[in-house]
Formats: C-alpha cells, structure tokens, sequence
C-alpha cells in the first residue's frame, strides 16, 4: 500500500507512489553525498589535469619536429608514433568507461601523472624508433587516464559543460607560456630538453591535480535507469560527431610546426603564434562558461564546428605568415569552443559521464587514424597541402551527425 496526496491507495497507484518516493529519495541522496569544493580548488584541480591530459595533444607537434630533425624519422614513421599516443589514449578512455561510477578522480589523476613523467623522461634518453614507439604508448596511456579523471570530475559536478570550458581556460592560459618555452627549450637543449621539460611539467600539474574532486560515484543508486541504460542511437551520434570532428580537425595536427616551417615559419615564432592561439581560446572559453546555460545547443556548435572545418582548409593552403596565423589563431579557438559544446550534448544525452568518458575516447581513436593517414598522405604527395581540405571536409560531415540531438534538446529546454 501506498499513499497519494495524504491518502492510502493499493495496486498500480501505490506502486507508482512508491516509485516516486524512490525517485525522490535517490535525488535527495545526490544532493547530500555531494559535497562540493571550494570553486577555485575544483577549477584548479580540473585546470590542472584538463593541461596535463592534453600536453601531447598540444606539445608532441615540437617533439615530432625534434625527432626528424635529430634522427631523419620519416614523416609515415611519425604520424605512426603520434597513432601509437592516440590509440593508447583512446584504449586508456575505453577502460575506464563501464567502471566510470566506481572509480576515484583523484587516484587516476596521481596514476597518470607517474606514468606520463616516467615515460617522457625515458624518451629523452633513448634514440631507437622502437623504444620511443614504446614512450608514446606510455605517456598515452597516461594521457587518457587523466582526461578520465577530468571527465569524471566535471561529470560529478553541477554544470559539467561549464567545469569543461573553464578547465579549458585555465589550461590555455598555462599553454601560453608553454608554447613559448618548449620550442625554446628544443632550440637551446635538443629534443632531450624537450622531453625532460614535459616530464617536469607533467609531475607538477598532477600535483595540482589533486585538487580535483575525489571520491567515488555514490549518488547513483545502482538500479537508478540512467546509469545502467544502453546510450542509444543519440548517443552513437555525439560518438560519431566527436569521431568526424577529430579525424578532420585534427588530422593536421601533429604535424602543424612543419606546415608552419615549411612556408618559412621557424619552430620558435610558431610556438609564439601558439601562444596567442591558446590565449585567444581561454578568452573565447572563458566567455562559454559564463553563458554556456542559457546558450542554444544547435546555432553555436554549428558555427564552431563550421569554422573549425574552414581554418583546416586554410592552414595548409595559405603561403604567407600573417595569413597562416590568423588561421591558426581562429583554428584553435574554434577546436576549443567545439570540444565543450560536444561534450555538453553527451552530459545532457547520459549524466553518469560514461558517455561523456566513450565520446573523449572516440575522439583520440579517430585522431589516432587520422594523424597516420596524414603522415601517409605527406609522405605519398611530398607535402602537407591537400591534409587541409580533406580534414575540413570531414570536420564539416560532424555537423549533420551532431544537429539532430542538439535540436531535440534545445526543443525538450524549452
């Protein structure tokens, strides 16, 4: 027997009371197990392991340009080693998903960051391509270990789409120095340098890292829906959204510096110009965070995703510097406005952060492919022109994979 308004009842409306009352209670369980974090320590902690997540990302461009420069590495042999980071990212991301909810942001964030300085520093030393090969599986790994911990983290917090972009802000602002001291780094103390440099770097942020939210996902009760429902074709789609929108946008990548050095851009000016990009993107995030909630899903994403295809074109078609900076600095605040507004559908779409964990993923394995197809496609035509606009065009096709879920949230906020 149940009670509607005050009142007994028996059968189907007892159970749906009863049903309700649980409901309740599990959301009044959410509200009291969480306890949150001074703000500027959760935007410490999420900065810090959002920077440490994506330094390969952002940073293996000068260690590629290093490597071929020290050893003669082909540009095939290259975009392998940068698959080889990728792939262990995305393997890393995957195996943590389905045990999202039990595990600890924290614990993977002190895991990740010993890997990922013991591997960069054991690069520095070595100059066989099978043991570097055998670096970049290990600081992936560590890499992908980390973005889960941030994940998780921003999942478990009110918002997470904000706690997304405002890590990204705190990490830009950091790279901005970075992208002036590494090729720097490169300049004075070789490849070498670099590597000790990022292994330094990398023990520091996981020390901040700390500061993430810890603890593990008891606000879910284990038979509660959302947490145990299959993520449906709306969520294969943000899947294959993230998927299109790394292969094309990101293709490049890896080898960026030597697009730039190849229309006369030495690695220390571009590393300037990566510093402004990075700069422009913390503004640009920092401003999403602030209206990111009241912000359509649909018209935004469209416009990122749509600029971010257009500047793919342009950075490897462009001959002069000021023209490649400029589509540098736009490329990189359109890659950073897209990321979070495709990670806030897969939050809204699945609010355990499993989803959210398999869309990174997906990302990191689609780019694994792409920078190898890049590395293939430089060395078969001589060059790094047509990266651009078959990545663009790629990038463009997420569009149409990500806009029908955008609109059936913006319809279902209204």
């Amino acid at each position: 027997m149940g009670r509607v308004n005050g009142k007994p009842c028996r059968g189907k409306l007892a159970g749906k009371a009863d049903k309700g009352r649980d409901n309740l209670n599990i959301s009044a369980s959410r509200v009291a197990a969480r306890k949150p974090s001074p703000f500027a320590f959760t935007l410490i902690g999420i900065g810090a392991a959002t920077a440490a997540a994506h330094i390969g990302n952002n940073f293996t461009t000068y260690l590629i340009g290093g490597l071929i420069d020290r050893f003669g590495f082909s540009p095939f042999q290259m975009g392998a080693w940068n698959m080889a980071e990728t792939l262990s990212y995305a393997a890393a991301m995957f195996l943590v998903a389905p045990r999202a909810r039990t595990l600890d942001a924290r614990i993977l964030a002190i895991f990740a960051t010993l890997l990922v300085a013991a591997a960069q520093a054991g690069s520095a030393f070595v100059s066989d391509y099978a043991l570097l090969f055998l670096g970049r599986i290990g600081t992936g790994f560590g890499f992908g270990i980390m973005n889960s911990a941030v994940n998780l983290a921003a999942g478990r917090a009110d918002h997470p789409a904000r706690w997304i972009s405002l890590g990204i802000a705190f990490q830009t602002v950091l790279y901005a120095l970075i992208a002036i001291a590494v090729p720097q780094i490169g300049a004075d103390h070789g490849v070498a340098g670099m590597f000790l440099a990022l292994s330094g770097l990398a023990m520091v942020l996981g020390l901040m890292s700390l500061l993430l939210p810890g603890g593990k996902d008891v606000t879910l009760d284990m038979h509660d829906t959302p947490a145990n429902r299959p993520i449906g074709p709306e969520g294969l789609r943000i899947i294959a959204a993230m998927a299109l929108f790394a292969f094309g946008s990101l293709a490049i990548w890896p080898f960026i510096e030597r697009t730039a050095n190849a229309i006369g851009i030495p690695a220390t000016q571009f590393g300037i110009y990566q510093s402004m990009a990075v700069l422009a993107s913390a503004l640009a995030n920092a401003g999403l965070a602030v209206i990111i909630n009241r912000l359509p899903r649909f018209w935004p994403l469209a416009a990122a995703l749509g600029t971010c295809g257009l500047t793919c074109v342009l950075l490897t078609t462009v001959a002069g510097e000021l023209a490649f900076a400029a589509s540098f600095v736009a490329f990189m605040v359109s890659w950073f406005l897209t990321y979070p507004l495709l990670l806030g559908l897969s939050y809204a779409h699945d609010q355990t952060g499993r989803l959210a964990v398999m869309t990174t993923g997906s990302w990191l394995l689609a780019q694994s492919f792409g920078s190898l197809a890049a590395g293939g496609i430089a060395q078969l035509f001589g060059g790094y022109t047509l990266i651009g606009p078959i990545g663009g065009a790629i990038c463009v096709l997420a569009v149409f994979a990500a806009m029908p879920v955008a609109r059936r949230l913006d319809g279902k906020s209204r």
